[in-house]
Parts: structure tokens; C-alpha cells; sequence
């Protein structure tokens, strides 16, 4: 690839060209996240971006949204990238430390201080080697023994990805849908139409927000009564065309205000809950940070539910539990270690039907490779159960969440 313009002849910026090597696809979300604001007027964006087939974009702000669109039908070679400056996408920030990933981040600054310095000595680049290979062994002895309120932290990591990562990592074409009809647009929750390769699908998920602002307005992914009616009319709407749908799930919990209480709360996600059950169409459910309580509930009935390594589902955030049975949130890391509600105590448990692995050191340091080990379960899924006649996928979803639980204590006579 070429890039005329203030770049010469040479190549596009590190940026691109390891934009291009992780992903098949040239997401333009993270192409405008490396545009200069203060230097390229929106008519230059416009243009440059639709004289190269990138279409289909929307403004607010300094901040732009874009469909990816194939690297088959863009030539990048003969477009001119002069405007766009050359830094790293939000996605690729260093990630801020936990206190358990310390020694990771240690080793990882005297690394890349090496790295600097070193030039082309035998004896530094000998020394690189040992720091990799200690750095390796360190983060899987790590995070090889993760407590569960470790996994907790991890879950819950700020640089951890998110459902519009995942759209715009995973999904060829995404069109947003909003509103419940009744009251408004939650926007805790996001629905709409997506492809995933040769399949049509409907994509449910919570969405936490970035920053301050989007947090705020998503009310850190607690949903209101409006977004499990919005999300529950989308999915009617998917099941009437015969759309397979996908959820993915990242919520501490439902939203607790009185608002929320009085508009229905409750009512809402017990509805939510009984319509998925007979949905006639593939519903895949995926937790892919917190899996917290009823919120969690409310777009988690599924053909298939599946859990990324380091996240938790549970009835009740750790917090909640060791208020109500300690009467203060001190006894967290207690509350998480008895729910037993990890990925692995999930599985042996048969509340979930898949693990899906993540990366060494979590998805908040290796996004891309997540988001293809997702992408990879939802399809190998959506191959599996799109097959299967609808009464018999109905029966079978019933048949799976009625034989769901552990008894511990044996029948009376």
C-alpha cells in the first residue's frame, strides 16, 4: 500500500499496516479515530472517505461512526491519506494495571526500555529474549490462578472490549435500531440488524460506554425497563423474518432507580424472559464481561449460552451478595469466592454450554484475537442451530433451562 500526498511514495504509517495485518477487514471506526480534528474539516472526511467506497457515515462532535466495509472493494493504493495522522487506535492504549498485574507491567517497562536502548548488541538482544520469555511465563503463571475476584477486576477492566467493539471487530454491515414504541430509547442497550459472514442476524447487547459522558448516558450498562422492551421487540421482529439472534452480555445488573421501579422494572424482564423461551428462531447468548443478576437475565435466554474465560455470571454482583449477608461491601472478595460463579464453576455446573478461551493476560490486551475466537463460536453456533426445525429448537431450549440446578438435599418421602 502507498499513500501519495505529504507521505510521498512510501508506506501508509505503522498504524495501517498493523491495522491490516490483525484484521481481514478495514474497520473505518478506527480510521477516523486516527484522523486529526483540529486540521481536517468534515467536507475533507467526506469526501476522501467516499471517493475511496467508505460510505455511510454519521457526526457528532469530534467523534465519527463508520460501517466497515470489505478490503475487496477498496483500493487503498491510489487514495489519498495525507489527513490522517499517524497514531494508534484507542484499542491498542496501554491498559491501565490491576494490582495483581503488576510484575506483567514491570516486566513489560523494562522491556520495551531495552528495546529502545539496545540497538543491535548481541548481548541486549540476548537479554530481550530472557525478558520475553519471563514476561510469557509470568502472565500465565498469573493469570493461570486468578481468584474469583480477580476475575471480577478482570471483568470489569475499563480496556476490556465492548459490544461496539465487537460490532465493529466482528460484524460485515451493522444498522442500529431504537426505541421500545412505548416510552424511549435506552441506550444501555443497543439492538439492530448485523451480518456475520454469509449469515443475517439480529444483534442484542449492553453497552457500558467508553467515557464519562457515553458511561452517563448508558447508564454504565444498566438497563431500564425500556431497553428490555426494546430488546425484546427486536427480537419478535427477528424471529417474524426467521433472523437468528445474538446477545451479548455485559451488565453489573439491572437499572435499580425509582423510575426505573415505577415504569415496570421487574415486569419487563420476567416478560423478557418467558417470550425468549418460545422464540422460534437460534438464539445465541454470550456473557462477554459482567453477567450480573436479573439484568443479565433479561437477554439471556438462549439455545446456546457461552461465557468468555474472564467473565462472571451471577445472580448477584459480589458486592450485593456481602452486603445482604455481611452488611458491608468489605466481604466482596468472600461473596465472589462462595457464589462459584466463574466460567469454570459455570460449566461443571451445566449452567453454560460453552467457555470461550481469551487470549493470554485477557481480551483487554489482545482485542482482535478475542473478538476472532468469538466471532468463531458465534458461526460454528449459528451452523449448528440453524438447521434444526423451529418446534424442536423451542423444545429443546425449554428442555435445557428446566433441567438447569443442583440439589443438594434428597427428595422426602
Amino acid at each position: 500500500l502507498t499513500a501519495p500526498g505529504s507521505w510521498g511514495a512510501g508506506p501508509c504509517p505503522p498504524y495501517f499496516v498493523a491495522r491490516l495485518a490483525f484484521s481481514p477487514r478495514l474497520c473505518a471506526h478506527d480510521l477516523a479515530n486516527a484522523v486529526d480534528v483540529r486540521t481536517c474539516s468534515m467536507c475533507d472526511l467526506a469526501h476522501e472517505l467516499a471517493w475511496s467506497n467508505l460510505a455511510g457515515f454519521a457526526a457528532s462532535g469530534y467523534t465519527y461512526r463508520f460501517a466497515p466495509v470489505s478490503l475487496s472493494c477498496v483500493d487503498l493504493s491510489c487514495v489519498d491519506l495525507s489527513f490522517v495522522a499517524c497514531c494508534e487506535s484507542p484499542m491498542d492504549a496501554p491498559n491501565p494495571a490491576l494490582d495483581f498485574e503488576r510484575p506483567i507491567f514491570e516486566l513489560s517497562n523494562q522491556l520495551r526500555a531495552l528495546e529502545k536502548s539496545s540497538g543491535d548488541r548481541p548481548d541486549a538482544q540476548e537479554e530481550i529474549r530472557r525478558l520475553r520469555r519471563e514476561l510469557v511465563d509470568t502472565t500465565k503463571r498469573i493469570y493461570g490462578s486468578l481468584t474469583p475476584w480477580q476475575i471480577v477486576q478482570v471483568a470489569r477492566h475499563p480496556s476490556r472490549p465492548h459490544t461496539v467493539d465487537y460490532i465493529s471487530l466482528l460484524f460485515d454491515e451493522f444498522v442500529e435500531l431504537h426505541g421500545d414504541r412505548r416510552f424511549g430509547d435506552d441506550r444501555a442497550i443497543l439492538t439492530g440488524f448485523a451480518k456475520l459472514d454469509e449469515h443475517k442476524v439480529m444483534l442484542v447487547g449492553h453497552e457500558k460506554g467508553k467515557n464519562f459522558k457515553e458511561r452517563s448516558a448508558c447508564y454504565f450498562g444498566c438497563a431500564h425497563p425500556e431497553g428490555y422492551r426494546k430488546a425484546l421487540s427486536k427480537m419478535q421482529m427477528a424471529a417474524k423474518h426467521g433472523l437468528p439472534i445474538i446477545c451479548l452480555i455485559d451488565t453489573p445488573g439491572a437499572y435499580p432507580g425509582i423510575g426505573a421501579e415505577e415504569r415496570g422494572q421487574s415486569e419487563a424482564i420476567a416478560e423478557n424472559m418467558y417470550e425468549m423461551s418460545r422464540l422460534a428462531t437460534p438464539i445465541i447468548c454470550v456473557v462477554i464481561g459482567e453477567g450480573g443478576s436479573g439484568g443479565a437475565l433479561g437477554i439471556g435466554v438462549g439455545d446456546r449460552v457461552g461465557v468468555l474465560q474472564y467473565s462472571y455470571y451471577s445472580v448477584i454482583s459480589p458486592e450485593g451478595c456481602a452486603g445482604i449477608l455481611w452488611k458491608s461491601g468489605e466481604f466482596a472478595e468472600d461473596a465472589a469466592r462462595a457464589l462459584r460463579f466463574t466460567s469454570k464453576d459455570l460449566l461443571e455446573l451445566g449452567v453454560i454450554d460453552a467457555v470461550i478461551e481469551e487470549p493470554l493476560g485477557g481480551a483487554h490486551r489482545e482485542p482482535y484475537q478475542t473478538a476472532a475466537r468469538l466471532k468463531q463460536f458465534l458461526v460454528k453456533m449459528l451452523r449448528e442451530l440453524t438447521p434444526i426445525p423451529k418446534d424442536e429448537l423451542v423444545n429443546q431450549r425449554y428442555d435445557k433451562f428446566r433441567r438447569m440446578g443442583k440439589f443438594l438435599e434428597e427428595a422426602t418421602a
